[in-house]
């Protein structure tokens, strides 16, 4: 009798058991996504969303790491032994002030001012469990390989998979799979901006803004100077830069009183970690700038850094065949109708004309055949998979999936979640995100990264080839963003 690992037979299937695995959890991975969800945890306070995939990760089976990297709520999954050694990389960090009842058509806060699952995180976890207690069954049955399922928390503020690039742990993996929830099926490619956030904080003197306003010296004066001199430095800015802030504490509510601290929380975006850190150097300058001009102190602290993303065309061809060969998600007509009113929210705001896909901003060709296809289904959701993209793209956002893929060769893809150009970080992401559409993206995404997982621990050379081209793309060296003192702590 041939074992497993001489009979591509049996390997084959062992990849159809891994799939119908997925299948058979299909009701776990649900639940979690909905607990996920209703947890609704921001950056770093996602305590009951690892304990949750702590809990369902052991009674899987897994070998559960809590606290990993010293991070509280980051975790490490594994099953197996030996290589190669696939990562999957989970986020389950909500969004501030986005609070929203599921499935909904309308702007319905369950809490006012509460937290909501903007980004479709609630999912995203889900699905990359889904992955792996696929690759966890493929494991049983063709005994090799091994498979770690990363709890990465804080996405959105916080970056710790850009922590743990500088302690190394990325290192040591043969390929990292990732997905995100999004408006359309496609496999992800191009590169992305780096971003750095600080943490301005002024301290003045107060007093009687009346009867003493000359003993006063005002850090909300100060904060407000800053951010007055930042918009000129946008004029000197690389056109693929952004800078954005957020006055986090502007000293308190009453107006007669010389604010003695106000804070300013700056989000610094370039393509290049390198150039982050310089126009990075040019904010400080302007803070200390504003300190000066009004004789306050200011404290400027560290908060999260996470770099660019580097293609992986080896790996993206794989993640596109599985994604051809995996079903897609089908909807019912209640599915479609709540799509459809979903998008009927934000199609005034000018995303009515919007054609989906990373390479439709940047080759017409590829836009058309896009639109061409969205015309044949005339539907509210992408129900199709998007060409694979082979050109030259750039996405101003950020991610930490960057410096996973500037330590290991590493793919994403995006799936269906929402309709058709919903707005990111909106209520209607929340809403979807929670309806049975994005369940139906969550399995979907968790069969395909199994599916590719599979593939790559049973075909070398392709692991081979993805890493050749991953040394060529990084050659210039990584230049991570944390520094060394650095802890990963929330926001207060």
């Amino acid at each position: 009798m041939e074992t497993m690992n001489q009979s591509e037979r049996n390997n084959m299937e062992a990849k159809k058991n891994a799939i119908e695995e997925i299948n058979n959890k299909k009701k776990l991975i649900c639940d979690v996504a909905d607990s996920i969800w209703e947890y609704a945890e921001t950056s770093l306070l996602e305590y009951r969303s690892c304990e949750l995939y702590c809990k369902v990760l052991k009674e899987e089976g897994f070998k559960v790491e809590k606290g990993f990297d010293n991070i509280p709520t980051a975790f490490a999954a594994s099953f197996g032994s030996g290589r190669p050694v696939i990562g999957i990389l989970a986020e389950y960090d909500a969004l501030s002030g986005l609070s929203q009842e599921r499935a909904v058509a309308s702007k319905s806060p369950i809490e006012q001012g509460g937290n909501g699952h903007g980004c479709g995180h609630n999912i995203l976890g889900a699905g990359a469990l889904a992955a792996a207690i696929g690759v966890k069954r493929y494991i049983e049955d063709a005994g090799k390989g091994t498979v770690i399922l990363y709890g990465c928390p804080g996405e959105e503020g916080c970056a710790s998979k850009a922590f743990m690039a500088r302690d190394g742990v990325w290192n040591s993996l043969d390929a990292a799979l990732t997905w995100h929830p999004h408006d359309c099926n496609e496999v992800v490619t191009g590169s992305s901006n780096s971003c750095i956030q600080i943490l301005y904080t002024f301290t003045g003197t107060a007093s009687h803004a009346s009867n003493a306003p000359e003993k006063g010296r005002s850090a909300l004066d100060a904060v407000e100077l800053m951010n007055i001199g930042v918009q000129f430095l946008r004029e000197h800015m690389d056109e693929r830069a952004r800078v954005h802030y957020a006055i986090t504490d502007a000293g308190g509510f009453s107006p007669n009183v010389v604010q003695p601290r106000a804070q300013v929380l700056y989000m610094i975006r370039s393509n290049y970690v390198r150039d982050a850190l310089e126009l990075k150097r040019r904010v400080d300058l302007i803070a200390d700038g504003a300190a000066l001009m009004t004789e306050t102190m200011v404290e400027k602290t560290f908060v999260d850094g996470l770099s660019d993303t580097v293609t992986n065309r080896t790996l993206e061809e794989v993640a596109y065949r599985n994604m051809k060969e995996m079903p897609l998600p089908s909807y019912t007509d209640e599915e479609i109708s709540f799509a459809k009113e979903l998008m009927e929210t934000y199609t005034d705001s000018g995303n009515a004309s919007y054609t989906p896909g990373t390479g439709s901003g940047f080759d017409a060709l590829y836009a058309g055949k896009v639109q061409k296809m969205m015309d044949e289904e005339r539907s509210p959701l992408n129900k199709f998979l998007l060409p694979h993209f082979k050109g030259e793209a750039f996405n101003p956002g950020s991610t930490d999936v960057g410096d996973v893929s500037w330590n290991c060769p590493t793919v994403q893809i995006h799936v269906t979640a929402w309709p058709n150009g919903c707005p990111g970080h909106s209520w209607q992401n929340v809403s979807s995100a929670g309806s049975s559409i994005g369940h139906k993206a969550a399995v979907y995404a968790g069969k395909v990264l199994c599916a590719t997982a599979i593939d790559l621990i049973e075909d070398r050379q392709t692991l081979r080839k993805a890493r050749e081209e991953f040394m060529q793309r990084t050659k210039a060296g990584y230049v991570c963003p944390i520094p060394e003192d650095a802890v990963a702590k929330a926001l207060e």
